[in-house]
Protein backbone atom coordinates (compact mmCIF):
# COMPACT_ATOMS: atom_id res chain seq x y z
CA UNK A 1 0.00 0.00 0.00
CA UNK A 2 1.27 3.44 -0.84
CA UNK A 3 1.35 6.31 1.61
CA UNK A 4 -1.80 5.95 3.67
CA UNK A 5 -3.19 2.93 5.40
CA UNK A 6 -6.25 1.84 3.51
CA UNK A 7 -8.98 0.49 5.76
CA UNK A 8 -10.99 -2.22 4.02
CA UNK A 9 -14.68 -1.73 4.76
CA UNK A 10 -16.51 -4.76 6.12
CA UNK A 11 -20.31 -4.95 5.89
CA UNK A 12 -21.11 -8.39 7.33
CA UNK A 13 -20.50 -10.00 10.74
CA UNK A 14 -19.42 -13.31 9.18
CA UNK A 15 -16.89 -11.57 6.94
CA UNK A 16 -15.59 -9.64 9.96
CA UNK A 17 -15.25 -12.78 12.08
CA UNK A 18 -13.45 -14.57 9.25
CA UNK A 19 -10.96 -11.73 8.71
CA UNK A 20 -10.32 -11.22 12.43
CA UNK A 21 -9.66 -14.93 12.97
CA UNK A 22 -6.87 -14.99 10.37
CA UNK A 23 -3.29 -15.50 11.39
CA UNK A 24 -1.30 -12.36 12.06
CA UNK A 25 -2.29 -8.84 13.08
CA UNK A 26 -5.69 -7.34 12.23
CA UNK A 27 -6.86 -3.90 13.33
CA UNK A 28 -10.57 -3.07 13.26
CA UNK A 29 -11.78 0.53 13.40
CA UNK A 30 -15.41 0.74 14.57
CA UNK A 31 -17.21 4.00 13.84
CA UNK A 32 -20.47 5.59 12.72
CA UNK A 33 -21.27 8.18 10.05
CA UNK A 34 -22.69 10.66 12.58
CA UNK A 35 -19.68 10.47 14.94
CA UNK A 36 -17.50 13.59 14.72
CA UNK A 37 -14.78 12.00 16.89
CA UNK A 38 -14.68 9.04 14.46
CA UNK A 39 -14.23 11.33 11.47
CA UNK A 40 -11.46 13.26 13.21
CA UNK A 41 -9.59 10.23 14.50
CA UNK A 42 -9.57 7.95 11.45
CA UNK A 43 -7.32 10.16 9.24
CA UNK A 44 -4.88 10.51 12.15
CA UNK A 45 -4.79 6.73 12.60
CA UNK A 46 -4.22 6.24 8.87
CA UNK A 47 -1.38 8.75 8.78
CA UNK A 48 0.31 7.62 11.99
CA UNK A 49 0.05 3.86 11.36
CA UNK A 50 0.83 3.89 7.62
CA UNK A 51 4.25 2.34 8.24
CA UNK A 52 2.54 -0.83 9.50
CA UNK A 53 0.51 -1.44 6.33
CA UNK A 54 2.73 -4.43 5.44
CA UNK A 55 2.35 -5.98 8.91
CA UNK A 56 -1.28 -5.30 9.82
CA UNK A 57 -4.58 -5.88 8.02
CA UNK A 58 -6.73 -2.78 8.55
CA UNK A 59 -10.53 -3.12 8.57
CA UNK A 60 -13.29 -0.56 9.07
CA UNK A 61 -16.78 -1.27 10.40
CA UNK A 62 -19.76 1.07 10.47
CA UNK A 63 -21.62 -0.19 13.55
CA UNK A 64 -24.92 0.78 11.90
CA UNK A 65 -24.13 -1.72 9.09
CA UNK A 66 -23.28 -4.52 11.53
CA UNK A 67 -25.20 -3.95 14.78
CA UNK A 68 -24.17 -7.43 16.00
CA UNK A 69 -20.67 -6.10 16.76
CA UNK A 70 -21.93 -4.52 19.98
CA UNK A 71 -22.57 -7.95 21.47
CA UNK A 72 -19.91 -9.98 19.71
CA UNK A 73 -17.03 -7.53 20.17
CA UNK A 74 -18.37 -5.51 23.16
CA UNK A 75 -18.40 -2.29 21.13
CA UNK A 76 -20.72 -0.05 23.15
CA UNK A 77 -19.39 3.33 21.98
CA UNK A 78 -17.52 4.68 18.96
CA UNK A 79 -14.85 5.02 17.89
CA UNK A 80 -13.30 1.76 19.09
CA UNK A 81 -10.02 0.37 17.77
CA UNK A 82 -9.30 -3.31 18.33
CA UNK A 83 -6.07 -5.06 17.42
CA UNK A 84 -6.17 -8.83 17.09
CA UNK A 85 -3.24 -11.22 16.99
CA UNK A 86 -4.05 -14.62 15.49
CA UNK A 87 -7.75 -14.05 16.18
CA UNK A 88 -7.38 -12.96 19.81
CA UNK A 89 -7.99 -9.43 21.00
CA UNK A 90 -4.63 -7.96 21.98
CA UNK A 91 -5.32 -4.22 22.26
CA UNK A 92 -8.45 -2.10 22.75
CA UNK A 93 -8.74 1.69 22.55
CA UNK A 94 -12.07 3.48 22.81
CA UNK A 95 -13.64 6.92 22.42
CA UNK A 96 -10.78 9.39 22.93
CA UNK A 97 -7.64 7.69 21.63
CA UNK A 98 -4.27 9.39 22.21
CA UNK A 99 -2.70 8.84 18.79
CA UNK A 100 0.91 8.79 20.00
CA UNK A 101 0.05 6.19 22.65
CA UNK A 102 -1.73 4.08 20.03
CA UNK A 103 1.31 4.30 17.76
CA UNK A 104 3.71 3.20 20.53
CA UNK A 105 1.48 0.29 21.53
CA UNK A 106 1.04 -0.92 17.94
CA UNK A 107 4.78 -0.52 17.21
CA UNK A 108 5.68 -2.57 20.27
CA UNK A 109 3.28 -5.34 19.22
CA UNK A 110 4.39 -5.33 15.55
CA UNK A 111 8.07 -5.36 16.57
CA UNK A 112 7.40 -8.26 18.96
CA UNK A 113 5.56 -10.29 16.33
CA UNK A 114 8.25 -9.60 13.71
CA UNK A 115 11.04 -10.60 16.08
CA UNK A 116 9.41 -14.02 16.51
CA UNK A 117 9.18 -14.76 12.78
Amino acid sequence: MRGNVMFEKVYDINQLNEKVSQEGLTMVYFGQPNCSVCHGLKPQVEKKLAEFSEDVTFLEVNTFDIPEVSGEYQVMTVPVILLFLDGREYLRKARFVPIEELYKDVKKIVDGVNSMS
